[in-house]
Order: C-alpha cells, then structure tokens, then sequence
C-alpha cells in the first residue's frame, strides 16, 4: 500500500487505493460498496460483514496521505531493522493493513459471534474528512462499537504503546479588513492601509485562546494587496483553531468579535471574524475508557505488555465524527505504532505488528461475545 502513492488531493492515487482495499475486502468474504463523498474526491469503500451474535461493531482508517505524488523517488519504502520507512505507512495505511490482516486472522478461526461488521475506509481524512465526516458519524450511530486506527506513538518517542482517550476538533478563524486604495507615492493619506490594521488586530488577538479553557488559536496564513504602489484596500488572515471542550468555539469566537471591536489602528477600516467548524473533537468518556481498560488487560496477555492511555492529542481525527452523537462506544490508535508522521522519514516500528493484530483481534472476540 505504501507503494500506491494516495496524497489527500491525489484522486488517481485514491482511486488506486480504494481499488486495492476493496478487493482485499471481498477476497475475506465482505460485500463492498464505493461511496461518492458529499464533497471533493476519492471514493469510500465500505465493507459489511453479517454475523451471527447481536453486537453491531465497525472499524475505521483513511486511505489517504499528506505527501505529494513523486514522493517516493526521495522517501522510498525500506526496512532498516525495527522500523520500516514510508510515506504514510504509520498514518494511515499501518492502520488499514491492521484492519485488514486481523479479520484475516478471524475469518481463519471461524469467528461469526457478531451481529454486524463494517469497515469503512475514506480518503479524505487529512483534507478534514469533509466529503466523508457526516458518513462516519451516521455508521457510526448504527453501531454499539468504533475502532478507529490512526496510529499509536513509536517506542521512540513514547516509553510503551498505547490508545487515546480524546482529540481536538478542528475549525479555521478568519479576519478579513476593508480599508480604501489610493496611490502609494503621491496620495497615501487617501487611503486606508488594510494591511497595517490586519497586523494591529492579528497582534491583539495573538493570545486570546489563553482565558479560553479547551481552545487553541494561531495565526498562520495572511495576505494583503495586489501592487506594490498600492495602498492595499484589503486583507485576509487565517488562523487554526483546536477545540477540545464544548462550547469553545462559540466562546472563542466571541471573545474575536468583542477584542476587535474594542479599538481600530486605521480610522473608518472594517474588520469582521468569522469561524468554519471542521472536524468535531473527539472527547471520550466512561464508554472509551471501558474500552481502553479492555485494550490493557488484553497487551498485559502479551508477557505483561504495558498499554498507555494517552489522555489527548492536539490533532484531530475521524473519531470525532464517530463519537459526535454518543451512541457508540469509540477508541481511537489502534494502529501500529509509528513516527514521522506528516514529515520526512515516516515509519512503524516492526515489533508492535503482532501485538497490535492480536489486540484488534481478541477485542473484537469479546465484544462480539457482548463483554
């Protein structure tokens, strides 16, 4: 799969994705649909299992990358001892082939005790899973369980393996200033300069999400003007948002509004702020830490395997569309663990395979059994 270069804006490479995994999902007796996302590009392939016990379970993990097509002239597949080394291979198409190689394991031991399985595999997840998030929460509200499989941190970077109990959600605040043109060198006091009050409030703004518990903020895109000789009557800045408790956007969002109303630095510009909400935080409860507590004494069968509960991460994911409702219980890194995501030198490392197939595959046996 890492061969099968799938960037998130890369629709032949998802497409070759999507083709893949779906025959991966007949060949382990899955009746598969491809789904048009409500957005964007790249098919969803969708597989369902009919069991024969009541629990209703669902496994989900996205087929698309961050990396651009040709990326595997300069970052290309190798093993080097423990790790293995490849764009995307831990985040996310570790997860995928966990998902895949387990019900592999539980097709050849007979395993039915389970009303339903579905797995769902999107490629739009790092585009913010817009064409795909009201899909997976829609599933996701069907069954009584999500296993969701970004990865888990490397060894290297953490001291064991483990889960995660929450996730950011995602927005993206924008300030937008109207000002006057006029010419730069003969008449500048004519105009409004847009650029210079963007600056002003981008820098009384800077620190706002500081008082606002489970809110983030940074400005990090910005543009202004079309001329050089131009007064600019225009400018835009960007900033991303995390939110990782309830109602933190709107209070966010509000603080915005009133700090920019507060003072102008150019007489007669207009400023206004607005907030997209993207991807909704993952913020799991008693169900999720049930689930967690399972995941543990399950690695502990492993020689005493130690399982971390990472309490949360800056990053959002799909489990947040999953747990959007509240209906399933959700648990999110289930993948391989890994590091380098999203950078150069992407890799798992080889020693959590085994592990991580025989945790996905005892979970599922006991919540088929309904424990």
């Amino acid at each position: 799969m890492v061969l099968i270069e799938s960037g998130t804006m890369d629709a032949p490479g998802i497409k070759r994705m999507a083709d893949y995994t779906e025959r991966r999902l007949q060949a382990l007796g899955a009746r598969t649909e491809r789904l048009k996302p409500a957005s964007g590009h790249g098919d969803i392939v969708k597989g369902s299992f009919a069991g024969e016990g009541k629990r209703r379970l669902m496994l989900i993990a996205h087929m698309d990358t961050v990396y651009h097509p040709g990326i595997l002239a300069t970052q290309p597949y190798k093993v080097d001892g423990n790790r293995i080394y490849g764009p995307g291979i831990a985040d996310d198409k570790g997860g995928v082939a966990v998902i895949l190689h387990a019900l592999a394991i539980l097709r050849d031991a007979g395993w039915h005790d389970y009303g339903k399985l579905t797995v769902l595999f999107n490629g739009d997840e790092e585009s913010q899973s817009a064409g795909s998030g009201e899909l997976i929460s829609a599933l996701a509200d069907e069954h009584d369980v999500v296993l969701s499989y970004e990865p888990t941190m490397a060894k290297s970077r953490a001291k064991d393996e483990g889960v995660l109990l929450a996730a950011a959600g995602i927005a993206t605040a924008t300030l937008e200033v109207k000002g006057r043109a006029a010419h730069a060198g003969a008449a500048p006091e004519q105009g409004r300069n847009a650029l210079i009050e963007l600056a002003y409030q981008l820098l009384q703004t800077s620190d706002i999400a500081k008082g606002i518990p489970g809110a983030q903020l940074n400005w990090t895109l910005a543009q202004a003007g079309a001329a050089r000789n131009q007064i600019p009557a225009e400018a835009q800045a960007t900033a991303d948002v995390r939110l990782t408790a309830a109602g933190s956007a709107d209070k966010l969002l509000d603080a915005l509004r009133a700090k920019i109303a507060e003072s102008r630095r150019v007489p007669d510009a207009q400023v206004s702020v607005r907030m997209n909400i993207g991807r909704p935080p993952f913020v799991g409860g008693e169900k999720t830490l049930d689930l967690a507590t399972k995941a543990r004494a399950i690695y502990a069968e492993l020689d005493g395997r130690k399982l971390i509960f990472f309490p949360g991460t800056g990053g959002g994911t799909d489990a947040g569309y999953a747990n959007r409702s509240g209906k399933a219980a959700v648990l999110e890194c289930m993948g391989l663990a890994g590091w380098g995501y999203h950078a150069r030198d992407e890799y798992i490392e080889a020693d959590s395979i085994v592990p991580r197939l025989y945790l996905t595959a005892r979970l599922l046996t006991d919540l088929g059994r309904g424990e």
